[in-house]
Protein backbone atom coordinates (compact mmCIF):
# COMPACT_ATOMS: atom_id res chain seq x y z
CA UNK A 1 0.00 0.00 0.00
CA UNK A 2 1.36 3.37 -0.94
CA UNK A 3 0.13 6.64 0.47
CA UNK A 4 0.39 9.46 -1.98
CA UNK A 5 1.29 13.00 -1.04
CA UNK A 6 -2.19 14.05 -2.20
CA UNK A 7 -3.75 12.53 0.91
CA UNK A 8 -4.35 14.83 3.84
CA UNK A 9 -3.63 13.59 7.34
CA UNK A 10 -6.55 13.58 9.74
CA UNK A 11 -4.32 13.48 12.79
CA UNK A 12 -1.50 15.83 13.56
CA UNK A 13 1.27 15.14 16.02
CA UNK A 14 2.75 17.98 18.01
CA UNK A 15 5.52 17.82 20.59
CA UNK A 16 4.39 18.12 24.19
CA UNK A 17 5.85 20.89 26.26
CA UNK A 18 6.81 19.86 29.77
CA UNK A 19 5.83 16.25 29.08
CA UNK A 20 7.43 13.09 30.34
CA UNK A 21 11.17 12.58 30.08
CA UNK A 22 12.61 11.19 26.87
CA UNK A 23 12.68 7.40 26.63
CA UNK A 24 15.85 5.58 27.60
CA UNK A 25 18.46 5.20 24.88
CA UNK A 26 18.57 1.97 22.88
CA UNK A 27 21.32 -0.55 23.63
CA UNK A 28 24.70 0.60 22.33
CA UNK A 29 25.50 -2.36 20.08
CA UNK A 30 23.46 -5.01 18.30
CA UNK A 31 24.69 -8.58 17.73
CA UNK A 32 26.94 -8.99 14.69
CA UNK A 33 24.42 -10.64 12.32
CA UNK A 34 21.35 -8.71 13.48
CA UNK A 35 21.14 -6.50 10.36
CA UNK A 36 21.33 -9.48 7.99
CA UNK A 37 18.71 -11.41 9.99
CA UNK A 38 16.38 -8.44 10.14
CA UNK A 39 16.75 -7.88 6.41
CA UNK A 40 16.02 -11.54 5.61
CA UNK A 41 12.96 -11.56 7.88
CA UNK A 42 11.55 -8.28 6.56
CA UNK A 43 12.14 -8.86 2.83
CA UNK A 44 8.94 -10.90 2.25
CA UNK A 45 6.87 -8.31 4.10
CA UNK A 46 8.44 -5.47 2.11
CA UNK A 47 7.69 -7.27 -1.17
CA UNK A 48 4.08 -7.87 -0.10
CA UNK A 49 3.62 -4.21 0.82
CA UNK A 50 5.04 -3.06 -2.51
CA UNK A 51 2.57 -5.37 -4.31
CA UNK A 52 -0.46 -3.71 -2.67
CA UNK A 53 -2.42 -1.14 -4.69
CA UNK A 54 -1.99 2.57 -4.09
CA UNK A 55 -4.09 4.29 -1.44
CA UNK A 56 -6.93 6.25 -3.05
CA UNK A 57 -7.56 9.24 -0.76
CA UNK A 58 -10.29 10.61 -3.04
CA UNK A 59 -12.25 7.34 -2.87
CA UNK A 60 -11.92 7.22 0.92
CA UNK A 61 -13.21 10.80 1.16
CA UNK A 62 -16.10 9.92 -1.17
CA UNK A 63 -17.09 6.93 0.97
CA UNK A 64 -16.72 8.95 4.19
CA UNK A 65 -19.03 11.66 2.81
CA UNK A 66 -21.62 9.11 1.62
CA UNK A 67 -21.60 7.46 5.04
CA UNK A 68 -22.03 10.84 6.79
CA UNK A 69 -24.96 11.74 4.50
CA UNK A 70 -26.66 8.42 5.15
CA UNK A 71 -26.29 7.36 1.52
CA UNK A 72 -24.21 4.34 2.48
CA UNK A 73 -26.03 1.86 4.71
CA UNK A 74 -24.39 1.00 7.99
CA UNK A 75 -25.54 -1.83 10.25
CA UNK A 76 -23.69 -1.61 13.57
CA UNK A 77 -25.13 -4.94 14.75
CA UNK A 78 -23.89 -6.74 11.64
CA UNK A 79 -20.46 -5.14 11.99
CA UNK A 80 -20.28 -6.20 15.65
CA UNK A 81 -21.23 -9.76 14.66
CA UNK A 82 -18.54 -9.87 11.97
CA UNK A 83 -15.90 -8.56 14.38
CA UNK A 84 -16.95 -11.09 16.99
CA UNK A 85 -16.86 -13.92 14.47
CA UNK A 86 -13.44 -12.84 13.19
CA UNK A 87 -11.89 -12.56 16.66
CA UNK A 88 -13.80 -15.47 18.15
CA UNK A 89 -16.66 -15.35 20.58
CA UNK A 90 -14.83 -17.01 23.48
CA UNK A 91 -14.31 -15.00 26.62
CA UNK A 92 -10.65 -14.26 27.14
CA UNK A 93 -9.73 -13.06 30.58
Amino acid sequence: MKISSASTPSVSIAPQVGGAAAPAAAPAAAPAGADALESAVLQPAQKAIKALPDFDAARVAELRDALAKGELPFDAGRLAGLIQRFHGSGNKA
